[in-house]
């Protein structure tokens, strides 16, 4: 058998969990709603009922180890969970001691934004790239940047904070208390939150009939832009504008072989990839104008086959 790692997805709304094999493939797949706040030992108590779970759909597996990839911010290299907004009463939580004490393993700990980086780099979009940004664009922007092979981890861990780059100085306040966040400009949630502006429940729109007269979302944006309504193009090119912007940013700060583009929204990469490709021809430099934007590969995966790696590259 091949070489097999025990990963973790740990998120405010679900925890999910596999053994992942060493070529990337999933072995076997479990989730549950996160007790996200009811506090750590419910919550590292939940990850010990899906570790075992996981393994017995495997009997004869032998996990190397444990990577789990946790929302920031964390430091992985001390394997501690500083203060997760998602997470209620996580301050300064030793995971990774936690976990190997209980599970007799030895345990990495990771930027989920940074796992899933790692995951799309190695059997992903990005193999057999050197260097590549991922862009997360869903209910937020995260993201996660691959240089030499090595994911970019910065002071105590916190660097890739992609979607707290500032870069116009209107928008809506940010979930982060700033104005002008790439996020909040660009992020899934400001796309839904544009289209429900510009409609009205019992209007008839195509938006509204999608939503069910409810909020609009990002998705439901691309739904109708994609069956041809003009409102929703007129959105759609609007927010391959403001990618557009951040992705000539990322260009510029890290110079990658390629752009990673996941999340929700990357549901759209076919109607967004001309005017993200048109703003960078008018915003970047020369010398960066050639660096694709690819969509990902791996899904909602991409996070657990990232924390896998983290144990088959120690």
């Amino acid at each position: 058998m091949s070489r097999i790692a025990l990963a973790f997805d740990l998120g405010g709304t679900e925890l999910r969990a596999a053994l992942v094999g060493d070529g990337g493939n999933l072995l076997a797949f479990a989730s549950m709603p996160t007790l996200a706040k009811d506090g750590p030992d419910a919550v590292i108590e939940q990850i010990a009922m899906l570790a075992e779970k996981t393994c017995s759909e495997v009997p004869d597996a032998r996990p190397l180890g444990i990577g789990i990839g946790a929302p920031g911010p964390l430091d992985p290299v001390a394997g501690i969970l500083t203060a997760p907004p998602t997470l209620s009463g996580w301050r300064e939580v030793p995971l990774a001691s936690r976990l190997q004490d209980r599970l007799n393993l030895p345990v990495r700990l990771e930027n989920d934004a940074n796992a899933a980086a790692l995951g799309e780099w190695r059997f992903g979009a990005g193999r057999g790239a050197a260097s590549l940004v991922f862009v997360t664009v869903s209910t937020g922007i995260g993201g996660g940047v691959i240089s030499d092979g090595r994911i970019v981890h910065g002071r105590r861990g916190l660097a890739g904070e992609i979607g707290h780059m500032t870069i116009t100085s209107e928008s809506e306040r940010c979930l982060c208390g700033a104005v002008g966040c790439f996020e909040a400009v660009a992020s899934g949630t400001a796309l839904g939150r544009r289209a429900t502006a510009l409609t009205k429940p019992g209007d008839g729109s195509a938006l509204r009939t999608l939503s069910h007269d409810g909020d609009v979302t990002g998705r439901h944006v691309v739904e109708a832009a994609r069956s041809g309504d003009e409102t929703a193009l007129g959105l759609i090119d609007r927010e391959a504008r403001w990618l557009g912007i951040g992705f000539t940013n990322l260009l510029h700060l890290y110079s990658p072989d390629m752009i990673v583009m996941g999340g929700g929204i990357s549901y759209g990469y076919d109607l967004l990839r001309k005017p993200i490709e048109a703003t960078i021809q008018e915003r970047a430099m020369p010398a960066y104008r050639d660096v694709p934007v690819v969509p990902a590969q791996l899904g909602r995966h991409a996070g657990l086959v990232g924390a896998a790696s983290l144990i088959f590259l120690n």
